[in-house]
């Protein structure tokens, strides 16, 4: 038997209804005491750092905008931007080569991979800094031949920049290589024989249907190199390439003001890593539609804690 003579808000035993208690958040103590400590930690270390005569900010003031520094950032950003280009196209035609069916292809790919991601950026970088003690002419003609169509010095080619970008380009395209070869196998191999049905030839089919959606995980480490390579740029300062690095290790080795400069390029690094973090969220997001990973809310808004959401909300109420 239902007992219906009972009041809505109260249940068979006595107690009242759902309606009627008091829902109580957790208390998170233990979350609030660490952040606390840790933004009291954070306090501690700025304010002992603003305080330090030792770090001569008036040093760092006068150079953070000098002409010499924003030369070797001119430097800076384009050898990223081309070793970049260079790693990624390279990068790409690697990646296809070590798919292929063909054991030479394959062979050469591996090759190419196994010593420029086996040896040290440094050492490649100094090997392309000082290549005319290995050979003084480069040359190009019929090998095992006097047939030469093109003579030039190696020195007079091969100029710092030039060597950093060698450098530079060919070390990341062995591991981009690495991270297309990862994105093309993530996608159904159905898609490509579904293309391939439909009379697309394999190049095409590459270009149109597998590559558009590798990128989804392609884009994340792929960001995440372009970042290292900005910061890897440092290493060409050991050939005077005219960088960032190089042009404050020029100044620091005549005002002996070490820990200033680096200051100084280490603001310009953050700054520039910032504004590069930028469009990957934005590219991880676009290619990352339609996946779990596409609702996660962005770095700012996981901050604020959904006031972001709060206040758009309550601005769209008002306007109603």
């Amino acid at each position: 038997m239902i007992d219906t003579t009972s009041a809505p808000g109260t249940a068979r035993s006595g107690h009242p209804g759902a309606s009627d208690l008091e829902v109580v958040p957790v208390r998170n103590y233990g979350r609030w005491i660490a952040a606390a400590v840790s933004l009291l930690a954070l306090a501690g270390l700025v304010g002992s750092l603003a305080r330090n005569d030792n770090l001569h900010w008036d040093v760092v003031g006068h150079y953070v905008f000098a002409p010499l520094v924003f030369d070797g950032l001119g430097t800076t950003l384009w050898l990223t931007a081309a070793a970049m280009a260079l790693g990624l196209v390279l990068g790409t035609l690697i990646a296809v080569m070590r798919l292929s069916a063909s054991p030479v292809l394959y062979g050469l790919a591996t090759a190419f991979v196994w010593v420029f991601r086996g040896t040290p950026l440094l050492v490649q970088i100094i090997f392309w800094g000082y290549a005319a003690a290995l050979y003084k002419y480069v040359k190009i003609g019929i090998p095992f031949t006097d047939i030469t169509f093109f003579q030039a010095e190696t020195n007079t080619l091969l100029t710092p920049a030039i060597a950093a970008l060698l450098a530079l380009g060919l070390n990341e395209a062995a591991y981009a290589s690495e991270i297309v070869r990862a994105g093309i196998q993530s996608v159904d191999p159905g898609q490509a024989e579904a293309a391939h049905s439909l009379g697309m030839r394999p190049a095409l089919t590459m270009r149109r249907i597998v590559l558009p959606q590798a990128m989804r995980v392609i884009i994340p480490p792929m960001g995440n190199e372009t970042i290292n390579m900005l910061k890897m740029t440092a290493l060409v300062s050991i050939i005077s390439a005219h960088d960032l690095m190089s042009n404050i290790q020029d100044v620091y080795a005549q005002n002996y003001q070490v820990i200033p400069m680096l200051v100084v390029a280490s603001l310009w690094y953050l700054a520039l890593v910032t504004l590069l973090s930028l469009p990957q969220a934005w590219l991880e997001r676009r290619y990352g539609r339609g996946t779990t990973r596409a609702g996660h809310a962005s770095p700012f808004r996981r901050m604020l804690g959904g006031a972001v959401d709060r206040i758009g909300k309550s601005s769209k109420e008002q306007s109603r």
